[in-house]
Order: structure tokens, then sequence, then C-alpha cells
């Protein structure tokens, strides 16, 4: 380790929790600090290793670590727990940080710049809209049922039904349900006006942004994905091969391997980055679909059907959506556009 000391954070909203140690692992002070005083320590103190877990603010204490001339060690919580000794107390978590950042096999976070950050919130934003549009119209489908209305899946059939529904003077509604109802299919028609809104607003910001439209190349990958892959890739120190990143985003399976026997499972539940997964897959599984219907251009898109032929849909989306990760590491780290290799007629 290169610096002499590390500075453990327990981050929080206004009482922080200190921890310094030296390169020996000596405790030179585990103390809670304010805001203020975080700050101010942070300025005082020589370039150190400064170590948190990838928790809430840790990219703008991250950020103005790093403005300051520290190194800067996000970990994950997860990785932190392992290391903590005792009951759960602020100065134990922080003990635990400093403990976890000394080891070399423990792996950091990202710590994402404004552009970054401010691109995904975005996204995010976005994709908590869509989810209150699924669940607004969910409600609205079935409580309409209820009263003897069925009405087709989609957002379409549900903003054709409902005005006729709530012009039929004689459907036997109370009139207090149907301006509640009415209020309600307002507040669905916003939220998809929302979501068309933002969603513009990315596609104008990827359109400027050269790395997106060069990732936008990729089978599958519309201006949302492209966002997503740009801001977890685009750190080339982060991840060393493109199959790392892949295992990081969860495209890979899981293993449980012992005595020599290796035992591969399925792909895990839960990963680091379960939107930009979730994009990857939505987008696959769409060129899986469109090559159903037609002949294989590439040599990529040959080995896609080969694969829905052989393990079916989903497994060929998920193989696609690690392949693309991978592709678009290789393109980031050698500045060279994507060009699928086209079958000879």
């Amino acid at each position: 380790m290169t610096h002499s000391t590390v500075l453990a954070i327990d981050l929080a909203k206004n009482v922080f929790q200190v921890c310094k140690m030296d390169r020996h692992g000596r405790i030179i002070f585990n103390k809670e600090v304010s805001r203020k005083k975080l700050t101010e320590l942070l300025i005082k103190e020589k370039a150190s290793l400064i170590a948190m877990e990838s928790c809430a603010t840790a990219h703008h204490w991250g950020r103005l670590a790093i403005k300051l001339g520290h190194k800067v060690k996000a970990i994950a919580p997860k990785r932190v727990s392992a290391f903590r000794q005792g009951q759960k107390t602020d100065a134990n978590d922080a003990l635990a940080i400093a403990i976890a950042a000394m080891q070399p096999n423990v792996k950091a976070c990202r710590i994402l710049n404004i552009e970054d950050q401010c691109q995904q919130s975005i996204v995010h934003i976005r994709e908590l809209l869509v989810r209150q549009k699924v669940s607004s119209a969910n409600q609205l489908r079935a409580l309409l049922l209820e009263f003897g209305f069925p009405i087709n899946k989609g957002d379409f059939a549900l903003r054709t039904e409902i005005p006729l529904i709530l012009e039929d003077a004689e459907n036997s509604l109370t009139c207090t349900f149907r301006e509640t109802l009415a209020m309600m299919y307002d507040r669905f028609v916003d939220l998809i006006h929302q979501i068309d809104n933002i969603t513009q607003k990315l596609k104008v910001t990827t359109s400027q942004d050269l790395l997106c439209k060069r990732l936008q190349a990729l089978e599958g990958v519309g201006p949302i994905c492209a966002a997503l892959l740009k801001i977890a890739l685009s750190q080339k120190d982060h991840f060393s091969k493109g199959r790392h990143a892949s295992a990081c985003l969860g495209l890979t399976p899981v293993q449980h391997s012992s005595g020599g026997k290796q035992k591969i499972g399925a792909i895990a539940k839960r990963c680091g980055n379960n939107t930009l997964r979730n994009a990857l897959y939505n987008g696959a599984i769409g060129v899986v679909c469109k090559l159903e219907k037609r002949e294989a251009r590439t040599s990529k898109e040959q080995w896609l059907k080969a694969i829905t032929v052989r393990r079916g849909k989903k497994v060929a989306a998920i193989a696609l959506a690690n392949k693309t990760v991978r592709t678009a590491f290789a393109m980031i780290e050698s500045g060279e556009d994507y060009q699928p290799q086209l079958l000879v007629a």
C-alpha cells in the first residue's frame, strides 16, 4: 500500500464515524464528527486512502476526496460486514471499513462523475415512473373488471375504453366513483406523458454523446441501454476484462465448486446493476424474436439462431446480453466502432 494512512468513513446524513489507521493496522483514532468537521478533516489530512461503503452520498464524498488529492476506495456493504467484529455500532462499522480497505482481494466500486450520475439518476426516475404507470394501469383494469368491464392488455386499450366507460351514463357507476376513476385515469395519462418526455430527453442526450452513439450500433442496444453501458464501462481501470464486466452485471452462471468438482448454476437473481441487466435482456429478447422471422445476415445472428434452436429464446437472450457487454467493453478499450461480420452470399 503506497498510502501511509487509511481514513475509513461510516457515511451518514449529518453525523459521521471516522476511523484513522496507519499502514501497520494500528488505530490512530475512531471518533464521531459532524458534516462540517468531516470536510475540514479531508482538507487538512495528507494524501490518504479514503475508504467508505458504497451507499448513499458515497459519490459526493468520493468526488470531494479525489479533488483534494486522496485516493478513494468505495466498498460494497456486504463485503464490509465480513470484517465487522462485535455488535453493529458506528465505531465497529468504521473499523471494519478500514480493515476491508487494506485487503488486496476486496474490490472497489466505481465513483461516478457528476455527468454520469445525473444521467443515471434520470434513468432511475424514468424507471420509477414506469413502475407507477404499470401499478396504476393494473389497478384501473382490476377495479373495472369487478364491475363487469374487461379491458385488454396494453396502454392503448386502457386509454380507449376508460373514456367510453366514463361517458356512459347508463352503466350504474356512482358519481363519486366516476369522478375518482377520472382522476386516476388523468394521473395514468400524465405518467405516460412524463415517461415519453424523459425518454425523449435521454434520446437527445445520447445522440449528442459520441460513445453512446457508437454503442447503439450493437444489437438490442437503444438510447437508455447505451447510456447505462457507458456509465458502467467507461472507467477503464475498473474491469480488466470484458468477461469480468459481464460477470459483475449478473450475466454469467453462478458457481458452487469444491473438491475439483465444478457445479454451474443459473444466472444470479440479484446483481449489482439490475437496471442495466433488465435493459440488456429486454433488448436481446427483442432481437431473438425478430430473428426467428428472417434468415441470419451476420455471423453473430447465425450463432444466436443456433443457440435459440438448441436452448430456447431466454437462454439465447442472456447469451446475447453477455456478448453485448463484452463487445461494448472491447469497443471502449480499443476506441473502434462495432463492425458486424456479414455472411458471404
